[in-house]
């Protein structure tokens, strides 16, 4: 029991102990990364009162920062380029329809007045009938009498015509007149009462013409049949012009309108296109597939299109001239859309955009862009992490200058390299060149490297940052060593001089794994 009470105390010691040592250390790091201190009346803290500090700003997200990379590091990722254009486009939409008949122009046969039906000529669905084409005969006991009533009057006017009593001719010629109404308004044809005037006899059976041409979609005229004016024997349907009914988008809804020019192609006929127009959008939209139904008019020469078909719609919206790039030009990092610039000798540069809809293969570019500018058309996933890794030491480093800048930016060239090459986990030598624009050697400048290796939460690994400063050698030679672990490190090497920033590189360095 003693020798338990024993391993227990000696334990609790040694918990105690690595515990006072983690919090001086966590102390030391604290101290560390506190700023100095503000002078009076430099800060917005100016003023505070003892016990009393101003309150910090909200971090804000990173940024993307500016890269440069090596024409072998740009052909390696796949890198290529586009321009910023201006152009005419006409959005594309593709949608499947349905033929149908137009309702516009349909005609029905009905008769104003009552009787039977005699002979049919007209006896099948879907039989092809011209305008004025004899469809049945028809007898009625009001058509005869009223034909009868008509011929009476006409011979009464011409015996009263020279009535000397008043009135008695203007009576006679007011019955014929009335009389001529009524057939007129039964819609009598005007063939038949010229024969009925030019033979002075009524006919007992009266033939009734096609009103239109078109096929026969509905019959119901039957030989002997009794109908009556609600009676509908028989609907002709033109099959030219034709309406294609079609399922939109509601998402595409606002870029439709009435009028806009459309073209049709069918299975049936693969080498025939058919030109029509949108003639209306239907207020309402499918709650179960959210699309609204858009009716079509197309011409239907030589009547290949027919009732019922499936057909291929494809619709031409002019959209006006555009400012676009190529669709892949355009990164959607987070809520941003980021587009990159290409200043020339592998600078790229982070642009916000605000990108409208994707036409074909374009995009419209509503902010952000000028025309004639180059941009990145791919890879720009990978050129998207090398940004945030060169924002992350973006303090250890300014942001490198486009193509065409100052001429004091193009002074001083950094060349770098380690030993062994490439450099290996563990102890390596780094060696830096510093020379003028002439390629003479450059002595006197305070070097630092800097190894960063951004941090990656998902696998539980914390960023790192290396600092390492060269000792001039001479003849524009500056070398010093560090440990380096594995990994796929950023490096950025600041070249000053009187506390001046005369050079700056970026570049990337791989460390593969595994210790010699």
């Amino acid at each position: 029991m003693k020798n338990y009470r024993l391993a227990f105390l000696a334990l609790l010691a040694v918990n105690l102990v690595l515990l006072a040592a983690a919090g001086a250390w966590w102390w030391q790091r604290r101290a560390a990364r506190t700023p100095a201190a503000v002078p009076a009346g430099a800060g917005p803290s100016a003023g505070a009162g003892f016990g009393q500090s101003a309150a910090a700003p909200p971090a804000a997200p990173a940024a993307l920062a500016p890269l440069q990379l090596s024409p072998q590091r740009l052909q390696s990722i796949g890198v290529t380029f586009g321009r910023v254009q201006r152009r005419v486009l006409h959005d594309d939409l593709r949608f499947a329809g349905n033929v149908a008949v137009d309702e516009q122009e349909q005609a029905y046969v009905q008769t104003r007045f009552s009787g039977w039906i005699q002979q049919v000529f007209a006896n099948a669905n879907y039989q092809y009938v011209k305008q004025g084409q004899p469809l049945f005969t028809i007898y009625s006991q009001d058509l005869v009498t009223t034909e009868r009533e008509y011929l009476l009057a006409k011979q009464n006017q011409q015996l009263l015509a020279k009535s000397p009593v008043p009135g008695v001719a203007a009576g006679a010629k007011s019955l014929v007149q009335a009389t001529l109404a009524r057939l007129r308004q039964w819609n009598l044809p005007r063939r038949e009462i010229s024969r009925l005037e030019r033979t002075g006899k009524a006919e007992q059976y009266l033939t009734v013409d096609s009103p239109a041409s078109g096929f026969i979609t509905e019959r119901n005229a039957l030989p002997n049949m009794y109908v009556v004016p609600a009676t509908r024997l028989y609907t002709v349907a033109s099959f030219s012009p034709i309406w294609v009914y079609a399922e939109v988008f509601q998402n595409d809804l606002g870029r439709v309108r009435p009028g806009d020019p459309a073209t049709l192609t069918v299975d049936s006929y693969p080498s025939r296109t058919f030109h029509g127009r949108v003639d209306f959008i239907y207020p309402t939209v499918n709650m179960a597939t959210r699309t609204a139904r858009v009716r079509l008019v197309f011409s239907n020469p030589g009547l290949l299109l027919r009732p019922g078909m499936f057909v291929n719609v494809d619709l031409k919206i002019p959209m006006g001239r555009q400012l676009v790039v190529p669709a892949a030009a355009v990164f959607q990092a987070g809520t941003q859309q980021i587009a990159f610039l290409d200043r020339g000798h592998g600078y790229l540069e982070p642009r916000t955009i605000v990108a409208g809809p994707q036409v074909g293969n374009n995009t419209i570019v509503l902010k952000g862009l000028q025309p004639g500018e180059r941009i990145v058309t791919s890879a720009n996933f990978l050129i998207d992490s090398e940004s945030q890794l060169q924002a992350a030491i973006g303090s250890f480093l300014p942001p490198p200058a486009p193509a065409g800048g100052s001429a004091a930016a193009a002074q001083y060239q950094l060349s770098f390299s380690s030993t062994p090459t490439p450099p290996r986990p563990g102890a390596n030598a780094f060696q830096v060149k510093l020379t003028n624009a002439q390629g003479q050697p450059v002595a006197g400048a305070v070097i630092q490297v800097t190894f960063s290796l951004p941090a990656m939460p998902a696998m539980g690994m914390p960023g790192q940052t290396l600092h390492f400063n060269l000792e001039d050698k001479g003849g524009g030679n500056y070398a010093g060593s560090g440990n380096l672990p594995a990994g796929d490190w950023q490096v950025a090497i600041v070249a000053q001089r009187a506390g001046r920033v005369i050079a700056s590189r970026q570049l990337s360095v791989s460390v593969p794994g595994g210790m010699e």
